[in-house]
């Protein structure tokens, strides 16, 4: 059964994890834990629970702000001129063993009800993130996102309304 946690080195194999980015995967072997440490993000991994040290799959999330003038037309109209409380996704990755096996849908569902759930105690309008190129933006608009303005490679998902 697969199961989220929270990033600890003590507990997860950041060492052998492979999603075919380098810089992915040295974020989880070098920085996950330090930023964590720093107040910066927090990092969740996806394991199975028959073998709790292999990350299939991390996020890390931390919190943003977007201006107004960037999100679309329709959102824009229901809030205020000022920037926007958001939450970011600041790096996504799959083991490469598990890529196209549904395990991307899982983080990003697993961050969206992350956020929602945070949403109850601290203000938050959408989930945004900063896509790398045109395959993993278009992997993130699969799931909802939309551009923004301004970087074209930013997009939202609106986090109710």
């Amino acid at each position: 059964m697969l199961e989220e946690q929270r990033f600890n080195t003590a507990l997860h194999d950041c060492a052998t994890f492979d999603c075919g980015v380098l810089s992915l995967d040295e974020y989880l072997a070098k920085f996950a834990s330090q930023r964590r440490r720093r107040g910066i993000s927090q990092t969740y991994v996806l394991v199975d629970s028959e073998s709790l040290r292999a990350v299939l799959g991390y996020y890390s999330l931390s919190a943003a702000q977007i201006d107004a003038g960037q999100i679309s037309e329709t959102d824009r109209k229901r809030l205020p001129r000022y920037p926007i409380p958001c939450f970011r996704i600041g790096r996504l990755a799959c083991q490469k063993n598990q890529q196209g096996k549904g395990i991307g849908r899982l983080l990003i569902g697993s961050a969206v009800a992350r956020c929602l759930k945070a949403r109850e105690e601290v203000a938050s309008d959408a989930l945004i993130v900063d896509a790398k190129d045109e395959r993993v933006k278009a992997f993130y608009e699969h799931y909802g996102f939309t551009s923004c303005a301004d970087p074209p490679n930013t997009l939202c998902l609106p986090l109710g309304k």
